[in-house]
């Protein structure tokens, strides 16, 4: 498994923050840690929930390339609830929810 995790950490750019704690990374570090996480068991899909809520905009964007460099590689589903259209934009699918309905 710890093989596994530092390929993960490797391939999202972060196999030299492998000893770091949470709060010595930076905000889209953590982000990538997450992305990682998520990856760890293989899941046929993953959910993500804002993942860019929390970041300025160029690391959003890179964490949105992250989204789709992913899906290429290793041929990963990602299923992404955002309010960032420039997000949804860059999606192959894009629906809208409004008043709790999908439009």
């Amino acid at each position: 498994m710890r093989k596994q995790a530092e390929e993960l950490l490797a391939l999202l750019g972060l196999s030299h923050r492998i000893e770091n704690k949470p709060n010595q990374l930076s905000g889209g570090e953590q982000q990538r840690v997450a992305v990682a996480r998520a990856l760890i068991n293989q899941p046929d899909i993953i959910f993500a929930d804002e993942p860019t809520g929390n970041l300025d905009t160029a690391h959003a964007r890179e964490l949105h390339q992250l989204f789709f460099d992913l899906r290429k590689q290793l041929n990963q589903t990602f299923l992404i609830v955002t309010h960032n259209e420039e997000l949804a934009g860059l999606s192959d699918r894009v629906l809208h929810m409004k008043d709790g309905a999908v439009e």
